[in-house]
């Protein structure tokens, strides 16, 4: 069996994984990356970038669909070849999943393709195409991932059920989708395959969708589901399935008593759960918090030597959370004196419109004992949000309401994802309401929102009423 030894070996090549790989081998950390399948990790091929892709498409087509209130009249409805689509996906995916394996490269990072599993703590076996390989380390970096969780009764191994990565690969438009799960996943999902043209029902266990966001902003995405005409059905259990003559028949219970869907596909959107099952994590002795490892503010196990990154460790399962713990993790691997003390991850929902959150969000200032003042700023309002014809939402800024110190944002928009950025800058700097206010945003951007609502927190708003 062929031994190889390095300074550091990274377990997995995910947004978490590469990234430390990459830093690493900056910093002359000799390193070696294992991936077992996807280079770039789940995100990039069947994730984060390709969901996003064929979200854009459903965006787009909507957009031509009603772009006549512009006077931008369309001789008839716009037909998806799905096929040509797909391949555009793909394209996408390729670029940026080369990309990985060139940054590796460039920056002396050895990689390896094959299934890895502890034999101690610093000593692997990893199972490649040529047969066992022996891989011994002085640190182990486990970036092993997540997947989705299957529930019972819903297997992937049957043609009628998918799983987030079956669905991104469908080569047809279905007629009819089944959604259980009406979390971001789920919505995400659901609600760009509605805007393709198919008739999707969401069933979700709470009672709402999104459970935990900020409620205004729920109410929007549920108004925008209703309007793509998503069927909604919350507190409301998923049974199981059977093949009827023209599809699936989906079962599921609410209060009203048992009813069933007709679909062509059922999608299970129920959450991911770590990959730390895939490696004989055992072997090392690391301390778990149920199927999760244990680490502290840099990155470090209860095994010297052995690090733990992104989705397989606690706390949010959120790609930009893997790759910023993956750099400090190699600042540490290679000695310097680097911690994880992010006072806040951003995270995004892309329905439509997209949710975005940075801090507290209302409710959980309010839970934590603050009392707040909150600045809203409807979409409405913003000029720039007008000329897109797209004013669905708002830009909330929750301060504290003894010392107008930034709490939290929520944005519940068209763009949301790239207005979050400032936001969670504000967060990440302890700002006060008019560090944002009282600097000058440009004009007429959808930015003048969250300055705007950030006025509106302590009164000083002009372009609204202050309340």
């Amino acid at each position: 069996m062929e031994t190889k030894s390095y300074t550091a070996v990274v377990l997995g090549a995910g947004p978490g994984g590469y990234p430390c790989a990459i830093r690493l081998g900056q910093l002359g950390v000799k390193t070696l990356v294992i991936e077992r399948e996807y280079w770039g990790g789940v995100c990039l091929n069947v994730g984060c970038i390709p969901s996003k892709a064929l979200i854009t498409a459903g965006k787009r087509v909507e957009e031509i669909t009603h772009a006549g209130v512009m006077g931008i009249e369309v001789a008839s409805a716009p037909v998806v070849n799905m096929t040509k689509l797909q391949a555009w996906k793909g394209s996408v995916v390729n670029k940026l999943t080369g990309g990985v394996r060139t940054l590796l490269k460039a920056n002396k990072v050895d990689m390896l393709n094959g299934n890895a599993r502890f034999v101690s703590p610093k000593v692997l076996e990893v199972q490649t195409a040529e047969g066992l390989v022996r891989v011994e380390a002085e640190n182990v970096i486990v970036a092993v991932g997540s997947r989705p969780i299957e529930i019972p009764g819903f297997s992937t191994k049957d043609a009628r059920v998918l799983d987030s990565t079956g669905a991104l690969a469908l080569p047809l438009i279905p007629a009819r989708l089944a959604v259980i799960g009406g979390g971001y996943i789920g919505l995400e999902m659901g609600g760009m395959f509605a805007k393709l043209g198919t008739a999707v029902t969401v069933i979700e266990a709470a009672d709402q969708v999104l459970p935990g966001f900020d409620v205004d902003a729920v109410k929007v995405i549920e108004r925008r589901l209703k309007k793509d005409k998503v069927k909604v059905v919350t507190k409301a259990k998923a049974l199981g399935w059977e093949e009827s003559e023209t599809g699936a028949l989906l079962h599921y219970e609410t209060a009203a008593g048992k009813q069933s869907v007709e679909v062509d596909y059922v999608l299970v959107t129920v959450g991911r759960r770590p990959n730390t099952d895939t490696c004989n994590l055992e072997a090392t002795g690391v301390a778990m918090e149920g199927r999760f490892i244990r680490t502290d503010s840099q990155l470090k196990t209860s095994v010297p030597g052995i690090y733990a990154i992104g989705d397989c460790t606690t706390g949010l399962m959120l790609a930009h959370k893997a790759t910023h713990e993956g750099e400090v993790c190699a600042e540490v691997v290679a000695g310097h004196n680097a911690h994880n003390v992010a006072k806040t991850v951003p995270a995004v929902v892309f329905t439509d419109p997209e949710i975005a959150t940075a801090g507290l969000m209302e409710h959980e200032a309010k839970a934590q004992g603050y009392t707040v003042k909150v600045g809203k700023m409807p979409y409405a309002a913003i000029g720039r949000a007008l000329t897109t014809n797209d004013t669905d939402g708002f830009i909330k800024v929750i301060v504290d309401a003894a010392n107008h110190r930034v709490l939290g944002v929520t944005i519940c928009g068209s763009h949301a994802s790239d207005l979050i950025s400032e936001a969670a800058l504000a967060v990440e700097m302890d700002c006060e309401a008019l560090d944002i206010g009282l600097t000058i945003h440009p004009h007429p951007t959808l930015g003048e929102g969250l300055m705007e609502a950030a006025k509106a927190a302590i009164g000083q708003a002009v372009h609204i009423l202050n309340t």
